[in-house]
């Protein structure tokens, strides 16, 4: 009954249809037709009676072969189907001939059958991924003329504020201005612990709110929110299919219309050659038409990728289709970005060195001042220890003509004059004389109008997980872990110690890192990858230049879901083994399929030719191979939050 409710109305219907061909096919089956007439009526009746469920059960397949043929697409299953069955009904006008009309219904209708299991099974999966992927709200609350009412998501304007209630959907992306409560990420990061809001704190569409009203003033219109990106990406990850999955439609497209060939050729050349009886080598020839159906290939393979997709998403991982999860099952050498990625990227201002003459607060404040218009987290940081430190007095009208210095600092006009703040390239590129520093951390060097001020030390600390996430790759076979970065040798070599990375290379510029992927890529095996991880927005060229560009920490980041083929929707490391794990275990399913279906059809095959197998062989070569095979790429979709062992 289950499975019945689980189908669609249009499949129950189909299941109604084969149900009660396949009652009436054993009901024709136990009667003894031998005793109840003579010959030949006993064999015209049972002609007869079988044709009943066959047309019942198969008279859509019929008519899908004769569209195909019509329409030039000759060699598909359905003309397999019916050439089989129909010359298995066609053995009667060959005397010397076993009747072979139960075969033929047979055949029909297991095939059907199968079919419709494949139908429910693909529709499950579907299903299960849908209800995965369920994160888009229907409305949006907002305010108008003191009254609360529900709108539709892409109706809402951005600048509006709309009230998001407990248990409701966020529906649009923006930033709290009132309220706090708890949010439920699950569904986008994988993540069971809900996450705290408060005033001034960023959130995305599709996480649930639980426990506070909170009200949202929209960053973003519904288009370009989180939750339809996702949903985008997910439905056109199919688009981009496997190298092993466009092989196997390659396959079946060559590989039936040769067995087609072979069948015939099997079926008449003896006959015609060594004068051997026409109903044997016909028959054998049926057999080899049934076998040869690819649809355990052609169904499973893709159905095993888009489990594998599937699966990973319920972990927050998304992958852009098939080739991105196929290249990732390949991945031997993983580079890192340093900031954001294995380490916090919360940094903080954890030591003040002024020079001569120049107070902590004015050090600190012509920095803060420079840094004014950049978000980048150790511009953050600064600013956070001027807030601190001062008033916190507006920026607006005292700091002009700010400019990035890439991979340097930044320089800007403060009170009309030239100020600098970055490391120590960006002081020798403007010749200024600034004092050396060793301590561990990023050295910000300040000047202005070319005179030194002082320097900051500024502090990040390494993820939680990010040492499990080096460990686990390495027990996953990833033969390299690599981290570039900008900053100093002595942060780089502390970092790398500590998370037992083989390599890292430091104070690199945005296209040194390029540089540094390509030189990696030139040392890698043509059958191994090179994964590179960042946070797909100041990294998209090495992100795009790796042969899986993975970005992390991508809740609300365009850029990370344009650069990367795979994108972690929270910001832990560890879940990069689970996604190679994912991505072994599924490419392990197609193999298996492959191996296995492609087995026992060349088995079925070559006993066929020889005359030992039966129809009934046959049908379990098609249908039961199948079936087996669905059920195996199905278990591409589990996966737990502990993900899978690579």
């Amino acid at each position: 009954m289950k499975f019945l409710e689980a189908l669609t109305k249009k499949q129950r219907k189909t299941a109604k249809r084969i149900g009660v061909a396949l009652l009436l096919f054993f009901v024709i089956y136990l009667i003894p037709l031998d005793d109840l007439l003579p010959q030949p009526w006993a064999l015209y009746a049972e002609f007869v009676l079988f044709l009943v469920p066959y047309l019942l059960a198969g008279y859509d397949v019929l008519l899908r072969a004769v569209r195909g043929v019509v329409n030039g697409q000759v060699f598909d299953e359905n003309f397999l189907m019916a050439i089989a069955t129909v010359g298995a009904f066609g053995l009667v006008f060959f005397p010397d001939s076993d009747p072979h009309m139960a075969e033929g219904a047979a055949v029909m209708l297991f095939y059907q059958v199968g079919e419709l299991f494949q139908d429910y099974a693909v529709g499950k999966s579907r299903r299960s991924i849908a209800q995965m992927m369920d994160i888009a709200s229907d409305h949006a609350n907002v305010q108008r003329n003191g009254e609360l009412i529900q709108v539709d998501p892409s109706e809402v304007q951005v600048g509006s504020i709309i009230v998001v209630k407990p248990g409701e959907r966020v529906p649009l992306d923006g930033q709290v201005v009132s309220g706090s409560s708890q949010l439920d990420t699950a569904a986008l990061t994988g993540e069971s612990v809900p996450r705290q809001v408060g005033p001034g704190e960023g959130c995305i569409s599709g996480c649930v709110n639980l426990t506070g009203v909170i009200q949202i003033k929209v960053t973003k219109p519904y288009d370009q929110s989180t939750v339809q990106r996702i949903l985008e990406l997910v439905e056109n990850a199919s688009e981009k299919k496997a190298r092993t999955e466009n092989f196997i439609t390659r396959f079946a497209r060559y590989y039936t219309p040769v067995v087609v060939i072979a069948a015939l050729l099997l079926a008449v050349v003896p006959p015609l050659a060594l004068g051997q009886s026409w109903s044997d080598w016909i028959q054998r020839g049926l057999i080899f038409l049934v076998v040869s159906c690819p649809c355990a290939l052609v169904i499973s393979v893709p159905l095993s990728f888009f489990g594998g997709i599937g699966g990973a998403s319920r972990l927050g991982i998304l992958v852009k289709g098939s080739n991105y999860l196929e290249a990732l099952s390949k991945v031997d050498t993983v580079v890192f970005d340093k900031t954001g990625t294995l380490t916090s990227g919360s940094f903080a201002v954890s030591k003040i060195c002024p020079a001569e003459d120049v107070s902590e607060g004015e050090l600190v404040e012509q920095a803060a001042l420079a840094e004014s218009y950049s978000d980048h987290p150790i511009a953050l940081s600064v600013k956070r220890a001027y807030e601190d430190s001062a008033s916190g007095e507006s920026a607006d009208e005292r700091v002009a003509a700010a400019q990035e210095e890439s991979g340097h600092g930044v320089r800007a006009l403060v009170d009309g004059s030239e100020v600098l703040v970055g490391n120590a390239k960006l002081m020798a590129r403007y010749g200024v004389a600034f004092q050396e520093c060793d301590a561990i951390g990023t050295i910000l060097h300040v000047s202005r109008d070319g005179a030194y001020l002082g320097h900051l030390i500024i502090s990040d600390v390494v993820k939680p997980d990010a040492k499990h996430a080096i460990d686990a790759l390495h027990a996953a076979g990833v033969t390299r872990t690599v981290m570039l970065t900008g900053d100093r040798e002595e942060v780089a070599r502390s970092v790398a110690a500590e998370l037992g990375l083989d390599q890292h290379f430091s104070q690199l510029l945005p296209q040194q890192k390029v540089e540094h992927v390509e030189q990696l890529l030139a040392s890698n095996s043509a059958d191994r990858n090179l994964a590179f991880v960042g946070d797909g927005i100041n990294d998209a060229p090495v992100l795009m230049r790796a042969d899986v560009g993975i970005a992390m920490g991508a809740l609300g980041s365009d850029a990370a879901i344009e650069a990367a083929d795979v994108v972690l929707m929270d910001d832990k490391p560890s879940n990069i083994a689970r996604a190679i794990g994912i991505s072994r275990k599924t490419m392990r399913i197609v193999w298996q399929n492959i191996v296995f279906a492609i087995g026992v059809k060349v088995l079925i095959l070559a006993l066929a030719a020889l005359g030992v197998a039966t129809l009934w062989l046959a049908v379990f070569g098609d249908v039961g191979v199948a079936v087996i095979a669905i059920l195996n790429a199905m278990r591409a979709m589990r996966v737990s939050r502990e993900g899978e062992r690579a």
